[in-house]
């Protein structure tokens, strides 16, 4: 019927007792048919109304995932140290690296704006720099702070070496070895790492592939387990992509701090939104205490720079402590760089650029996939950032793709890295942050191929 045209999409089925008079065929029989249908995702059925075919959108959206009874303890550490360096080594089509500024780098201006540097400052620059930061990188960030509305002192923020590190200071803040924190699932391997290396416990919240963090499932974790902080990216999460409404944070706030909860908001993808609106900030919302902030200029200027921040009021002081003790100050003179590119405006005319290009890159990709992969495949769609999540047929392992891909110059990261427990095993994150190229289209024609190939091994003859 499909094939014929008969049917379109979003179209309703015939009902079970049609279907099965034409074929002449039990109920029951059609009604397995449309259950192994509804399985691979090409019908749904609706509540008292019967099924429908699905349109081009509507099966790209991976599932819920469960919310887990228990916290989990993490031991993820050798299998990301395994992926890091298999996605890490050169590649033809290197989609396992969420790195968004290879897409379009403003590497000409930020190299002359150092030799800029080292001429003014010359010596000044090859010393150490305050431990919290250089001044006028500080002041340059509240100055983006208040174009969003939000008013802050650079006193309330501590440059750091990427938002790595602001974030494991800011866990070593609110919690201590054994304490249960609240993470995304599927959520940043990077969160995940750091939570063993603390001894933290991690109770996964599922997201939603459109505004994410499911808040019911917050809501019943919070009355069952002692949580002690909430690690979770309140603008663009990684790895679906989702896009958190301003009202959700603000609730998501509110439920977090009736418990006695502090947000750690992982904002590093914030500027690389593709909705109409930057989000604010969930800081926007709070009073001092609630809420660390984390942020880098990695996603979106200079990865090997290592500047990021965090905004901490009530926390700031300890913070300050933490970050003496791990690391005593980050570069000064790529500090003195990005505060010249801030203030000169090229900053954002350059996320403008980049922004778009992420958003060309995305709809290539997309369409790549859903050309080329089995028709089960379930795909994020992405509201900013530089990755899309694919959920893949229940029998396909990541973790064997990932090593087939690799095989074939083909980098991939396997979603059971996004996990703190044995969840996504079937599932894939895809990059699209590089600079596009008719050859990652075949890359990705041979990547659906192998994933044929394993859903062929599984089904058997």
């Amino acid at each position: 019927m499909i094939s014929q045209q008969v049917l379109k999409p979003g179209d309703k089925l015939p009902s079970l007792r049609k279907l099965a008079q034409q074929l002449s065929v039990s109920i029951p029989t059609v009604k397995q048919a449309y259950y192994h249908l509804e399985g691979q995702g090409r019908i749904y059925s609706k509540e008292k109304s019967g099924y429908f075919l699905f349109n081009g959108e509507q099966n790209t959206l991976p599932r819920r995932c469960k919310l887990p009874i228990n916290p989990t303890q993490v031991n993820k550490q050798s299998l990301i140290e395994q992926v890091y360096e298999g996605i890490h080594a050169p590649h033809e089509a290197k989609f396992g690296i969420a790195n968004p500024v290879t897409a379009m780098g403003d590497e000409a201006i930020l190299a002359k704006m150092m030799r800029s540097a080292l001429k003014q400052a010359g010596e000044q620059l090859l010393q150490y720099g305050a431990m919290d930061g250089l001044l006028k990188l500080k002041q340059q960030i509240v100055q983006r702070y208040l174009h969003m509305g939000l008013s802050v002192v650079a006193d309330d923020i501590v440059i750091t070496n990427g938002a790595q590190e602001a974030l494991a200071i800011a866990l070593q803040c609110v919690t201590q070895p054994g304490d249960v924190v609240a993470i995304e699932s599927p959520g940043y391997f990077g969160i995940i790492e750091l939570i063993e290396n603390l001894g933290l416990q991690a109770i996964e919240i599922p997201v939603c592939p459109d505004d994410g963090l499911w808040l019911e499932d917050l809501a019943h974790a919070l009355t069952k387990h002692d949580v002690k902080a909430c690690v979770c990216s309140t603008s663009i999460n990684n790895p679906i992509g989702s896009f958190m409404p301003d009202s959700r944070r603000q609730s998501l706030l509110q439920m977090l701090v009736e418990n006695n909860v502090t947000l750690i908001e992982d904002d590093v993808y914030g500027d690389l939104y593709f909705t109409k609106h930057r989000g604010k900030p969930a800081q926007y919302y709070a009073q001092p205490g609630q809420v660390i902030t984390c942020d880098s200029f990695s996603k979106t200027a200079a990865p090997s720079y290592r500047v990021g921040w965090m905004l901490a009021p009530g926390h700031a002081a300890r913070a300050r402590r933490y970050k003496r003790a791990l690391s005593c100050s980050s570069s000064l003179i790529n500090q003195w760089v990005l505060a010249e590119y801030l203030a000169s405006g090229a900053y954002d005319r350059h996320l403008k650029k980049l922004r778009l290009r992420l958003q060309e890159n995305k709809q290539k990709m997309l369409a790549c996939i859903r050309s080329a992969f089995p028709i089960e495949t379930r795909i994020s769609d992405p509201r900013g950032g530089c990755v899309v999540w694919l959920e893949l047929g229940a029998s396909i392992d990541g973790g064997t793709l990932f090593n087939m891909a690799m095989a074939q110059g083909i980098s991939l990261t396997p979603g059971q890295l996004f996990s703190a427990s044995e969840r996504f095993q079937n599932c894939i994150r895809l990059s699209y942050g590089l600079p596009w190229q008719d050859k990652h289209e075949a890359s990705l024609k041979r990547l659906g191929e192998l994933v044929q190939v394993l859903s062929d091994k599984k089904r058997g003859p």
